[in-house]
């Protein structure tokens, strides 16, 4: 069987499915019942200096899609509000009883040398494996000057992490914000300061909805609402961009992935794109911790299948196939085939494609049936219909012979290559 045992960044666990720094992390009651149900590892939920934080009521927000619940989950939920001594004494209860975990500390303070020095000896104490540098909350914290605040500019970030691999013997993870334009940026800070990892995405500015009987966007405090941070299944493609790029661009930077992962398959993908472990948070909190059993047994009965012996030879599998669009071969094409004994009619892919593509589809003629057919010489190949028709495999993409491959850096149209022959 496959070996799903991890060393991400020094940090060992039993596999790579850890619960990210957020509700479920946050005591000691929910980390034991996670790990009972047999979570690798745990981020626990961040830590600030006393006095702790106060919090909202409400703090979620949700939105659904075609009838499921959570596609999308908002939270205006700050760090922990609970002591910091109290934190500390249960992380180092739990390291002690579960020591074949992984126990990392989500940590936020001000943008201060002695506050970083100060709560890293005390998690030092804890026996904790290791510090996840939370740049990345959008919400509340970064008014204060931390979270995303930080995150956004990458010479806070190469500059507390420096601070941190300084005053801290453990290894250093930089949770790292999407809130910004170029991801590299802050990765590139995180891997100059020192940092062992770094971890992404942290949640996704944003307002979820709005009341439109009390005109207030949600969750509603008292009558008026803010911006949160969006986490949850819709998030995902996002992440895979993001992780993705850090580990084509800094292949030896161990990436922990994040962002709507609630699936072995959502865990093998993020794998593929360069993550060496995966954190978890929305799924969890819909479905229960229970739902580890089947990402563990999904993800080492499909390495099976493949011949993957352990998680490093899935690791950024797909990376030398994740290109520029610029390296895309553009004389490659692909047209719509249209299965006529499952096409049951609903002409949805018609009047998508004869409104807002390429009018390559029409009624069959003669059939008893209604039935669409292709018209081939007008398809692109954008495989807009298969994705809106309702049946499954009923639409396919056929790839055709191509004749050469031709990049856009070599094609004729590119003006550099026009200002080349000028020349």
């Amino acid at each position: 069987m496959a070996d799903l045992s991890i060393n991400f960044a020094g940090i060992k666990a039993p596999n790579p499915f850890w619960l990210a720094s957020a509700p479920p992390t946050d005591k000691a009651y929910n980390v034991e019942r996670a790990f009972a149900a047999g979570w690798g590892g745990v981020v626990w939920k961040t830590l600030g200096e006393d006095p702790p934080v106060v919090n909202a009521s409400s703090r979620y927000g949700g939105i659904g899609y075609n009838g499921q619940r959570l596609m999308g989950l908002n939270n205006i939920e700050l760090i922990t509000d609970r002591p910091l001594q109290v934190n500390l004494e249960e992380i180092t209860m739990v390291k002690r009883k579960w020591p074949d975990r992984a126990v990392v500390v989500s940590l936020m303070v001000p943008c201060e040398e002695e506050s970083w020095r100060r709560i890293l000896r005390q998690v030092e104490e804890t026996g904790a494996d290791g510090v996840e540098l939370n740049f990345g909350c959008p919400h509340g914290m970064s008014e204060r000057g931390m979270g995303a605040a930080v995150g956004q500019v990458p010479d806070y970030v190469e500059m507390v992490t420096r601070w941190c691999k300084q005053h801290s013997r453990m290894p250093v993870i930089v949770k790292l914000t999407p809130n910004i334009t170029d991801i590299l940026k802050p990765a590139a800070a995180a891997q100059a300061g020192g940092a062992d990892a770094v971890s992404l995405i942290n949640t996704v500015q944003s307002v979820i909805g709005v009341d439109l009987d009390n005109m207030a966007p949600l969750p509603t405090v008292d009558g008026v609402g803010t911006h949160g941070g969006y986490c949850g299944p819709a998030v995902k493609p996002i992440a895979l961009r993001m992780v993705g790029e850090i580990a084509r661009a800094m292949p030896g930077l161990p990436v922990s992935g994040i962002g709507g992962i609630g699936t072995w398959r959502d865990a093998a993908e993020f794998l593929a794109m360069g993550s060496g472990c995966v954190q978890v948070c929305t799924a969890a909190m819909h479905y229960g911790f229970r739902i580890v059993d089947d990402m563990i047994n999904g993800l080492s009965d499909w390495m099976d299948e493949k011949g993957y012996a352990r998680i490093a030879d899935v690791t950024a599998r797909a990376i030398p196939k994740f290109v520029h669009w610029q390296d895309l071969n553009l004389a490659w094409k692909t047209i719509a085939s249209i299965d006529p004994e499952a096409c049951i009619g609903c002409g949805l892919c018609h009047i998508a494609c004869e409104d807002t593509a390429h009018q390559a589809i029409r009624l069959s003629p003669g059939d008893a049936k209604r039935v669409y057919e292709i018209i081939e010489d007008e398809c692109v190949g954008c495989n807009l219909c298969s994705h809106i028709c309702p049946v499954d495999g009923c639409i396919t993409m056929k790839p055709q012979q191509a004749s050469q491959h031709l990049t856009w850096k070599q094609h004729p149209n590119n003006p550099l290559r026009v200002a080349e022959a000028a020349e």
